[in-house]
């Protein structure tokens, strides 16, 4: 994840690992209908078991084996979940020169028309012993246990699952060093036109917290924000999703830029005075499926609902 000042994004100081059609049926019959606690319902369950097979792969900042061995994974499971998969590979130039890096998209629902854009980044920040279990694990785990639900969805828009590279910075913070996969993406469907078929873009990021709280980013579109919380609303789900507002810098920012109503689903309070952020503390005893679950029924009922406006 990002920063705000001096260090980054904070401004204010399941299915290819689980049946796919039983898992499917379990999610549904589950509130947030029924009006029931998520507590450790399957799409929470199966985003875990997706952040334990990433954080098994140990660090995995650009560059690394491990990083290669994520991008493996992230392209094997999105197949599994029938999507067509594109690897975007660009050259980044970084403080330390230049770095080979991946962007992954996965586009499922109706080609050819309105594209809604849920995205993660998937790397980890370059330092000892950092495993991101939350900070690029958790957001990349609960899309890949999304993909199989939207994939069997009859959606009237194409959905695009992006996985973007190079989010950390390498050396410090900047608008230069940071944001290189969003940054690449940005212009390159800038170029080619894509940029004006998005209709909506969710960047989620630092989502898996055991105590979950996420903050109204005031650099996201008013009204796509707005949405998602009052459905969070509407779903139960008030107490996780607060009415404080922060500004966040993340991998929306360059898309925002070029226009495209786009919103940032960010937990930065992690530990006691955000101490688990970038450090080898982030790890997987600080989750939980259950906020996975809450996220990831957020996100497909927003997902739903922008599929049924024209």
């Amino acid at each position: 994840m990002g920063r705000g000042s001096a260090n980054r994004r904070f401004h204010q100081s399941l299915w290819a690992v689980a049946g796919a059609a039983g898992a499917m049926g379990a999610l549904l019959a589950w509130s947030p209908w029924s009006g029931g606690s998520p507590a450790r319902g399957p799409l929470g369950e199966a985003a875990m078991r997706h952040v334990e097979a990433l954080v098994a792969l140990g660090p995995r900042p650009v560059g690394s084996e491990a990083h290669r061995q994520a991008q493996e994974y992230i392209i094997a499971q999105l197949q599994a979940a029938g999507a067509a998969v594109e690897r975007d590979d660009f050259t980044a130039r970084t403080p330390l020169g230049e770095r080979r890096m991946a962007n992954i998209i996965g586009q499922l629902g109706t080609a050819g028309g309105r594209i809604l854009v849920l995205a993660s980044h998937y790397e980890t920040l370059s330092l000892d012993r950092f495993v991101g279990a939350n900070d690029g694990g958790s957001s990349t785990g609960l899309l890949l246990a999304l993909a199989p639900i939207l994939a069997r969805l009859d959606l009237h828009h194409e959905i695009r699952l992006v996985f973007f590279d190079g989010e950390e910075a390498f050396v410090q913070w900047s608008e230069q060093d940071s944001l290189y996969g969003s940054r690449h993406l940005a212009e390159r469907w800038k170029a080619d036109g894509t940029i004006s078929r998005i209709g909506a873009f969710l960047l989620l990021d630092m989502v898996g917290d055991a105590d979950l709280d996420l903050l109204k980013d005031s650099n996201s579109t008013p009204w796509l924000r707005d949405q998602i919380w009052s459905i969070a609303r509407r779903l139960g789900y008030a107490r996780h999703f607060l009415d404080r507002e922060a500004a966040y810098e993340d991998d929306h920012l360059p898309f925002l830029r070029l226009g495209v109503p786009a919103v940032d689903l960010i937990d930065f309070q992690y530990g006691p005075a955000n101490r688990y952020w970038h450090t080898p503390e982030d790890t997987l005893d600080k989750l939980s499926p259950a906020s996975l679950q809450i996220v990831g029924e957020v996100v497909l009922e927003t997902l739903r609902e922008l599929d049924r406006q024209q």
